[in-house]
């Protein structure tokens, strides 16, 4: 007998598949012993293979399974749910269903899963209203890549996973490399068991000591397949390309603006310039010019730069570091808006009137020669009328546009309030890095009325962006931001009356709202609390192809255009913008770009967050590492967040720990989520956003923790 070629196969495969989802489908039980469906199916000997690829197919699909006892059921009928592990803590982790529902899944129910295994999930009894589930099958192991650090016990040698597990794997040596006690490592899982615990691990890199922030950052780097080195090709066209220089060709067909004062304004140490500002007093109001190095000019679409580009989606910014989008040679060479030299540019001009509006917009490639590298601290000093003669002669020629800008932003921040956007505050942190590359002080990122005059200039060429899309109709990439969950809302609701504040009535949340809530707390004692309330009640911003505005702004058009050196989406609008601007027509343009914005959304929204992970694990890391050398002493901090377990403090400087719950004197302890914590007899209680002294008790650098425990004196008062 001839052998069945492959195509006969799949087909029979198929068939097989239909039937056996067909005969669980009408069983009159929801399981059936997998020795009767296969009965049904009547395989014969030649036909049974093809039964068992069908049946083993379905099974990784997540369509069936097995339950005890040899029996199988459709998942769908069984009320299981094919689901992705997405995170880990040491004593749980999530899950996400194709439907995207989030299951939070206790630690003894992982069934020793890892990060991005494909699993199946039934539900449990929730403690907390959210989705809780357990995970019965794992139906698709991941690559099975982890990071810890090396712990001997009793002389031998186990992992500490940084994630998955409290408890310790086992190392098999004689595939590790060489290693030594209290490193930081990535190791490969060699064996599965059924728990965290019962892994095996082989170390594939050391990446130094666990009790150094600069390791542990990579580590995390790793962990998280963030590209650090670019491949060949990649550095190979970025080389050619910044060998070449800005050839006077290239300024064929782009408006010559190297005569107008034009100059950048970023921070002292920034290398990537990708933005810099001109402005012109009218008649009837102002011209504003902000003119964004034309990275699309040398990343060409589906070359190498362009592909690493996208995959990486955005610069990753940590400590003294970064981990950049483009090689150096384009994002500090060639495309970086440096003084006195010749740079490609898409400019926009915008013309405003005297109460901020947009009256006009127009876009345009352009050649441009900065004036000067314009630095945030230098040109606050010169509004505030404190610089040096030194400042004074650096700026002497672009001095007046200083205070021309210094107007224009005060009426572009007034037309904000104007709209009720709701004015957050949030305090980013400044990390300083000695020479042995240790963290040895954290201080509030200082924000001047230069950074605010920048941010007021970009948000309105973003804008502008935005509206061109809009008015052409073509596909785009824009920067959204939906009103908050209403499930959020309903909690604000109920949270403010506990802080004595009356929650304004609504039919829908709308951005006046919030600055109401702000506003009617501004200058009290509650409002750091109310503040962080309503920053937490917010929806997250993402990348989409859909204009739904951005409430946070209060604008209906916002797109991000003006930092394609480290942000993929603007690149993305560029090469856009550039063929509008070209003179491509709208069929043209949706067939070329409709696939490319929507990929282009999705890839950078996920890059983002990526992105926003890192920054936060890395500077914990280094927040901890600072922290080594206070251990004992008192600080004045607010409590920033409150849990069952106890609650997270602030210091001045941004620094933040847990007080957990065992700590606090003796008692019962009531948790009225996220407000307080009480204890139910002294009525103590501990609230979001008061005062109390604590003492640093304990730091863990590879961990990026620091523990607090409140002062003896502090127990007294309370």
């Amino acid at each position: 007998m001839k052998k069945k070629n492959n195509s006969s196969n799949k087909t029979d495969i198929e068939t097989y598949k239909k039937k056996i989802i067909t005969f669980l489908q009408t069983y009159n039980k929801k399981t059936m012993p997998i020795s009767e469906l296969e009965n049904k199916c009547r395989t014969k000997k030649q036909g049974r293979d093809n039964f068992i690829n069908a049946f083993d197919q379905l099974r990784t699909e997540g369509v069936i399974t097995v339950r005890k006892g040899m029996k199988t059921g459709l998942c769908s009928r069984l009320n299981i749910y094919p689901a992705v592990v997405t995170r880990l803590s040491r004593t749980f982790g999530f899950a996400k269903t194709d439907d995207g529902t989030e299951y939070f899944i206790p630690g003894k129910c992982m069934l020793g899963a890892m990060p991005n295994d494909r699993v199946l999930v039934s539900d449990i009894p929730s403690r907390s209203g959210e989705p809780e589930g357990e995970i019965i099958d794992i139906i698709k192991f991941s690559n099975s890549a982890l990071t810890g650090k090396i712990e001997y016990v009793d002389g031998k040698p186990y992992l500490v996973p940084d994630t998955a597990t409290k408890n310790h794997m086992i190392i098999v040596r004689e595939n590790s490399v060489k290693f030594n006690d209290g490193e930081k490592v990535l190791a490969e899982i060699v064996y599965r068991g059924r728990r965290h615990a019962e892994h095996k691990v082989k170390i594939t890199s050391v990446f130094g000591s666990s009790e150094y922030a600069s390791s542990c950052a990579k580590s995390i780097l790793m962990m998280h397949n963030a590209p650090y080195e670019f491949p060949e090709e990649v550095l190979d066209e970025a080389r050619k390309i910044s060998e070449g220089g800005v050839q006077e060709y290239s300024f064929n067909n782009r408006e010559n603006l190297c005569n107008m004062n034009i100059f950048t304004i970023d921070g002292a140490e920034s290398k990537d310039l990708d933005d810099a500002v001109s402005v012109e007093k009218t008649e009837n109001g102002y011209i504003l010019g902000v003119h964004i190095a034309d990275v699309s000019h040398y990343v060409r679409g589906n070359s190498n730069l362009d592909k690493e580009a996208m995959k990486r989606g955005t610069s990753i910014y940590y400590a003294d570091k970064v981990v950049p989008m483009l090689p150096k040679e384009l994002s500090n060479g060639i495309c970086s808006l440096n003084p006195d030299e010749n740079r490609l540019t898409l400019s926009c001009f915008i013309n405003l009137d005297n109460n901020g509006d947009i009256v006009s917009y127009r876009f345009c490639k352009s050649v441009i020669r900065s004036r000067v590298k314009g630095v945030y601290s230098e040109i606050n000093d010169i509004l505030s009328g404190t610089e040096s003669q030194e400042i004074t002669e650096k700026y002497s020629a672009v001095r007046n546009e200083i205070f021309l800008m210094n107007e224009l932003a005060d009426i572009l921040i007034a037309k904000k309030k104007r709209r009720h956007a709701p004015e957050i505050e949030t305090t980013e942190s400044k990390l300083i890095i000695n020479d042995d590359g240790i963290c040895c002080a954290v201080i509030p990122r200082e924000r001047g009325k230069a950074e605010r005059i920048i941010e007021e200039f970009m948000l309105t060429a973003n804008e502008c962006s935005a509206k061109l899309a809009r008015d052409k109709k073509v596909p785009f990439v824009y920067r959204i931001h939906e009103a908050p969950p209403e499930a959020k809302v309903e909690a604000l609701h109920e949270i403010l009356p506990k802080f004595n504040l009356e929650c304004p009535h609504f039919t829908e949340f709308k951005p006046y709202h919030a600055t109401k809530i702000l506003e009617s707390a501004r200058g009290t004692d509650k409002f750091e609390a109310v503040n962080l309330l309503v920053l937490r009640s917010m929806s997250k911003a993402k990348y989409s192809t859909e204009p739904v505005g951005h409430f946070g702004l209060v604008l209906d058009d916002y797109a991000h255009f003006t930092s394609p050196i480290r942000r993929y989406p603007d690149l993305a609008i560029h090469r856009i913008i550039t063929d509008i601007l070209a003179g491509y027509n709208n069929e043209w343009l949706n067939k070329r770009y409709a696939g490319f914005a929507s990929n282009s959304a999705e890839r950078s929204s996920d890059a983002e967050l990526r992105a926003v992970a890192i920054e936060r694990e890395c500077e914990d890391c280094y927040k901890a590492e600072y922290m080594k050398s206070h251990i004992g002493e008192t600080f004045t901090a607010r409590i920033s967040s409150v849990t069952e377990f106890g609650f997270y403090v602030q210091l001045p400087d941004t620094i933040e720990g847990l007080v957990h719950i065992r700590t606090l004197p003796e008692g019962e302890y009531d948790y009225s989520e996220p407000v307080s914590l009480t204890e139910r007899f002294s009525n103590t209680s501990y609230t979001l956003g008061q005062t109390v002294r604590v003492i640093c008790s304990a730091v863990n650098v590879s961990d990026g923790i620091i523990d607090f425990v409140l002062d003896d004196e502090e127990q007294e008062l309370l």
